[in-house]
C-alpha cells in the first residue's frame, strides 16, 4: 500500500488523484471524502500513523508546520522503519537546514533523521508554491520585501506528480530533488504576468523589512515569525532560489506548468 499523510492539503490532495485508488490509504483527521481509502490519524499521535504501515509500503511524508512538528514526523520516521516500508518520499523545502529561517530548521532536522534512519527515501525540496500567490493579492497588490531578487515558484500539482512517479516506480537509489518550476521571475515581473491573466493591474509594492514586518503583523502573523519572514524575503537575493532544475521533467516526463498557466486558470482568483 502507498500511505499518504497530508492528504487534505494541496499536494496531497493531488497526489491521491494520480495513484492507484486500490493501493492507496490516506491519512485524514476526520473522514474527508477522498477518493480513496481513508484512515483517521495524525501526527500529534504518530502511533496512529504507524499502525497503519506494514513490511513493504511506500509512505509519503507531508504535513503543516507548527512547533512540533520535526519531533512528530521524526518519530513517524523511526515508526516507518520499525515497520519494514520500502521507502519515504518526503516534502521538504528549498534551502532545509538545522538552525534556517522559519520552515527551513525543522524541515532540516526532518530530513537529516530520514537520511540516517536506514529506509530508502527521496525527499522533494520545492520552491515556493503558486498557490500561495492568489491569497497574497488584495485590492490590486501585493507586498514583499524581495527587491529585484528573482525566485521561483512551482504548482503544488507538479511537485504531486513527482511524488506519484517515485510513489508507483521500483524504488531506486535514496535521492534529494530540488523542484522548481520553469522559470524564475523577480516579483514586479509576476505581478506582471497577473495582470495580464487577470485583466486589471495587479501592482508589487515592495517595502523594507521593518514595514513588511508591520504589514504582516497587521494582517494577523505574530510579530516574530513576521519579522523572520521579511528577513527571509529580503536575503532571497543572496540564496539561490533563483536557480532552476529539471527534475519535473526528468521524474515525470513533463515540463513544470508555467506561472502564466497557473495564473490564467486562476485568473478569477487574481481578479
Amino acid at each position: 500500500m502507498i500511505v499518504v499523510t497530508g492528504a487534505t492539503g494541496s499536494i496531497g490532495r493531488a497526489l491521491t488523484g494520480l495513484l492507484p485508488r486500490e493501493e492507496v490509504v490516506a491519512v485524514v483527521r476526520r473522514p474527508a471524502g477522498l477518493a480513496c481509502a481513508e484512515a483517521v490519524a495524525d501526527f500529534e499521535r504518530p502511533e496512529t500513523i504507524g499502525g497503519l504501515l506494514s513490511p513493504g509500503d511506500r509512505l509519503f511524508l507531508n504535513s503543516s508546520l507548527w512547533p512540533g512538528v520535526a519531533d512528530a514526523q521524526r518519530a513517524v520516521v523511526d515508526l516507518a522503519a520499525e515497520a519494514g516500508v520500502a521507502q519515504i518520499v518526503s516534502v521538504s523545502v528549498r534551502g532545509a537546514r538545522p538552525g534556517g529561517p522559519l520552515g527551513a530548521d525543522p524541515h532540516g532536522r526532518i530530513d537529516d533523521h530520514l537520511r540516517a534512519c536506514g529506509v530508502p527515501y527521496a525527499i522533494l525540496r520545492p520552491s515556493g508554491f503558486m498557490q500561495n500567490l492568489p491569497g497574497e493579492v488584495r485590492d490590486g497588490r501585493f507586498h514583499g520585501s524581495y527587491g529585484e531578487a528573482r525566485v521561483n515558484y512551482i504548482d503544488t500539482r507538479d511537485v504531486a506528480a513527482v511524488a506519484a512517479a517515485l510513489l508507483t516506480a521500483p524504488v531506486g537509489p535514496s535521492a534529494v530533488h530540488e523542484l522548481t518550476g520553469p522559470e524564475s521571475y523577480t516579483h514586479a515581473e509576476i505581478a506582471a504576468v497577473i495582470s495580464a491573466a487577470a485583466g486589471k493591474p495587479v501592482a508589487y509594492v515592495d517595502l523594507p523589512v521593518p514595514e513588511m514586518t508591520a504589514h504582516l503583523v497587521a494582517r494577523g502573523l505574530p510579530e516574530p515569525a513576521a519579522g523572520a519572514l521579511a528577513a527571509m524575503m529580503r536575503d532571497m537575493g543572496r540564496t539561490d532560489w533563483w536557480s532552476l532544475s529539471t527534475a519535473v521533467r526528468d521524474l515525470t516526463g513533463r515540463p513544470p506548468r508555467t506561472l502564466a498557466a497557473f495564473a490564467a486558470e486562476h485568473a478569477a482568483a487574481f481578479a
